[in-house]
């Protein structure tokens, strides 16, 4: 395989104060180049192509943790529920925006 995933690039605004978010969400360090968040020992990114979502982050809940608590852990760093959304019925996620703007989902 020649490729894979390096990145995923994120528009935001206020990029320090959405940096220092998704440092503590994602347990990510800083890299030398300010504009990179890196990853600790994490398993590989998957693309998930989808013809009626929009882009954002599926943030998986790992068996250290529930969804009810990564939604407020989230919450207290600033992210905030989105009330609006239209979720399937027994939906497994919760859809949540943060700072800057960006809409990601916890599956629980």
């Amino acid at each position: 395989m020649g490729l894979t995933i390096g990145a995923i690039v994120l528009n935001v605004d206020g990029q320090d104060e959405v940096a220092d978010f998704w440092r503590q969400a994602l347990d990510l360090d800083a890299d030398a180049n300010p504009d990179f968040l890196i990853p600790k020992d994490v398993p590989a990114t998957r693309l998930h192509l989808d013809r009626t979502d929009r882009t954002h982050l599926d943030l998986w809940v790992d068996s250290n943790s529930t969804p009810e608590a990564e939604v407020e852990r989230l919450i207290g760093l600033g992210a905030e529920r989105v009330e609006d959304w239209t979720y399937p019925p027994n939906a497994d996620f919760v859809v949540l925006r943060a700072p800057g703007g960006t809409i990601f989902c916890i599956i629980g």
